[in-house]
């Protein structure tokens, strides 16, 4: 079993202790403020933003490309959002499928220029950093569109009542053990041997006790945040996509050997358009938590949110020489630099040590890539 943890399961083993470690100096730092129900429900919703830009992100950078423009990107859609909800009074759920519609046609234009004119994606996000933070500016005349309707509040601001609350992380509980038994299930019908159940089970168990441990937490303030289920439904749908989808797959391929994949008859261009067009709803959903937060459109709204996905996913484990991420890795990313930012601002830690720290946990992260890739 510890040779399997340790090819396997060495990096999600690196992250969880990383979380503890930050939560423990924390908790000590602030005298236990860190874990009070009240502040732990605050950096849930903090990490919502930043999970759900990271989950699409973490398809654009396994694809091997990379996009800049997601803050911006951002910015412009929760501005549109606060326009169509404060100064068009817009239906909320309108204003919901206009902003997600918008993000799909943005993360296409990104994506057909990159794959169908063939300009380096870099290039390609790093103008739409600079147009769309113009637009938006236009857009908004510099000035912050508010106060947002009580209607667009619920996305970022509300909470799951107590019971649909407890019965949901139940349910989640039941199915992280019914994909364990699947999984041992369908090992054992193919004759595959399996030195790693143990493991797998105590991994089930030890999550059971995180999610029931976090419910009790969250419950001990105001129940789950809205934010949080909305990211843990994109959670589930976008792991479903990356693991037991067509397209899904094509998109580790295409990341791994992109010729390789063209050979194999697969439109390396379609796909490649479409990973961007994903990254720009998921950008929308981000969109509409962070204005519904807000309670407003701000022309400064998504400043450099881009870095933060971007380090959520490579200290989740994502390569950003493609071909190599996951969903989950990028969700634990994004929670401990959502971590590192709350504890350090509890603290009062000047911003720009913030900012020298989580520049240099990003670098790290991807040195230690470049030595693993080395290693092999």
């Amino acid at each position: 079993m510890l040779k399997t943890i340790k090819t396997n399961q060495l990096q999600l083993l690196a992250m969880l202790t990383a979380m503890l470690l930050i939560v423990l100096f924390f908790s000590f730092a602030t005298d236990g403020a860190f874990i009070s129900p009240r502040n732990v429900s605050n950096l849930f919703r903090q990490t919502a933003i930043v999970g759900v830009l990271a989950i699409g992100m973490v398809f654009v950078i396994i694809s091997a490309e990379i996009d800049l423009s997601v803050g911006s990107m951002m910015g412009l859609l929760g501005g549109i959002a606060a326009v169509l909800d404060v100064w068009l009074h817009f239906p909320i759920m309108l204003t919901i499928l206009i902003t997600i519609g918008t993000g799909l046609l943005l993360g296409l234009f990104n994506g057909w220029w990159v794959a169908y004119q063939k300009v380096p994606s870099f290039i390609v996000t790093l103008a739409g950093m600079l147009a769309f933070r113009g637009i938006l500016v236009g857009l908004t005349d510099g000035a912050t569109v508010a106060p947002t309707t009580s209607a667009l509040g619920v996305i970022g601001q509300s909470y799951v009542p107590t019971g649909w609350g407890v019965s949901l992380v139940l349910l989640l509980c039941l199915g992280v053990i019914a994909k364990v038994y699947r999984r041992r299930q369908a090992k054992q019908k193919h004759g595959v041997v399996n030195d790693s159940a143990k493991f797998e089970y105590l991994k089930a168990l030890v999550s059971i006790a995180v999610l029931l441990s976090l419910l009790a937490i969250l419950e001990g303030y105001r129940g789950i945040p809205t934010p949080i289920l909305i990211m843990g439904v994109l959670i589930l749908v976008a792991a479903y996509i990356a693991k037991r989808t067509a397209f899904g797959r094509r998109v580790y391929a295409i990341g791994g050997n992109i010729e390789a994949t063209r050979m194999s008859g697969v439109n390396v261009e379609r796909n490649k358009m479409f990973v961007f067009g994903f990254n720009g709803m998921m950008v929308a959903v981000a969109a509409l938590i962070l204005t519904s937060r807000l309670g407003a459109g701000s022309p400064a709204a998504g400043n450099m949110a881009e870095l933060d996905a971007i380090a959520a996913c490579v200290i989740g484990g994502t390569s950003l020489a493609g071909g190599v991420g996951t969903v989950f890795g990028a969700i634990m990313g994004a929670l401990i630099m959502s971590s590192l930012d709350n504890g350090m601002s509890m603290l009062d830690v000047p911003t720009f040590w913030q900012l020298i720290v989580k520049g240099g946990i990003l670098l790290l992260a991807v040195w230690l890539d470049v030595k693993t890739k080395k290693a092999q």
